[in-house]
């Protein structure tokens, strides 16, 4: 399926970001493959679809490439950045923005959904 929303579109709810559309393009479509996959078979609508694939393209471009800063200092130089790992989509400004969105609770229920991690004793 085509992708709901252009680089312009996302550009407009990013902070000052100097991307281009070729690389913001690469993480919209991740963002609509993702749509797809999870949110496409429901009651939502075409406009909502777009509005959190065009959220969820900018928590993505956020959480990997263009970190948002909590706390900048000057003389110690430090930067404290906004989010913790492994929070999901609460880490973000836009995640956030994408759970309210999906009133189906689809996307929130994703994030509950526990690791785990199994300990293989030897390959022998």
């Amino acid at each position: 399926m085509a992708s709901r929303v252009t680089a312009e579109e996302v550009r407009a709810i990013l902070n000052d970001t100097e991307l281009t559309d070729d690389i913001i393009d690469t993480y919209i479509s991740s963002a609509n493959v993702f749509v797809n996959q999870v949110l496409v078979s429901t009651s939502l609508s075409s406009d909502v679809l777009k509005e959190i694939e065009r959220w969820l393209t900018a928590h993505m471009i956020v959480i990997s490439r263009e970190r948002l800063t909590r706390e900048e200092g000057a003389g110690g130089a430090k930067v404290v950045y906004m989010g913790e790992v492994g929070k999901g989509l609460e880490a973000t400004p836009y995640g956030q923005m994408v759970l309210e969105l999906d009133t189906t609770g689809k996307m929130a229920s994703l994030a509950s959904k526990p690791a785990w991690i199994k300990a293989i004793r030897s390959f022998r």
